[in-house]
């Protein structure tokens, strides 16, 4: 798979986390003790119609009123997604080498799918801090690469043949070369920690992948 299969196929993977099965439905709305300004039909956030809909278009359980629950995936997706597309970039462009194997295998364990949730908590941590620069795209990208990792090397220590479904890496390239590309994403994992030039985030991620 050549770096353009790659980008197909991470984009086709951001596109299923909208269909991810861990829904978390909202709980109902909570009416405070201050008010809150109407909307033009005079309704308050909490204020519900003749339909047992509030003016968000949702129910008292938190659900749409088209009938489909917002699930916490969902949520998160739409917080970080333009991020999430320069995260994306990085990676694919960091898995690039001019040994063809390693592109070629690390593309068909991304192809095999994912909700990227490590790189999307990393993006959404950095919002929540109110980070304004663009750090957290490497860091990001830096995580997923050592999960990836380990799943290469875990498929081989348990001689899994299959992952979501799909060959494992090393049912179709054998131990070795699973290995090897492994080893290859924790070393971009490390290039990426330091690129980021803070020796808090190298100690940190580095004692992380020593626990994993």
């Amino acid at each position: 798979m050549d770096s353009e299969g790659i980008s197909v196929a991470i984009a086709a993977d951001v596109a299923e986390l909208d269909r991810a099965n861990l829904e978390q439905p909202t709980g109902p709305t909570v009416r405070g003790t201050q008010s809150t300004p109407p909307n033009a039909k005079g309704e308050g956030p909490g204020d519900q119609d003749t339909n047992g809909h509030d003016a968000n278009g949702q129910d008292a359980g938190g659900q749409e009123a088209s009938g489909q629950k917002v699930s916490g995936i969902e949520a998160l997706t739409g917080l970080v997604a333009e991020d999430l597309k320069s995260v994306n970039h990085l990676i694919v462009k960091h898995m690039d080498s001019p040994v063809a194997l390693i592109p070629q295998l690390a593309g068909h364990i991304v192809a095999a799918g994912g909700k990227r949730l490590r790189p999307m908590l990393t993006l959404a941590a950095a919002q929540l801090c109110g980070y304004e620069g663009e750090r957290h795209l490497g860091l990001a990208a830096c995580v997923e690469f050592i999960h990836t990792a380990t799943l290469l090397h875990d498929d081989v220590v348990d001689d899994s043949d299959l992952r979501r479904g799909l060959a494992t890496a090393n049912a179709v390239w054998g131990n070795k070369a699973s290995v090897l590309v492994g080893d290859f994403l924790f070393s971009r994992a490390f290039q990426l920690m330091v690129a980021d030039g803070s020796l808090d985030v190298l100690r940190v991620l580095s004692n992380a992948s020593a626990v994993i």
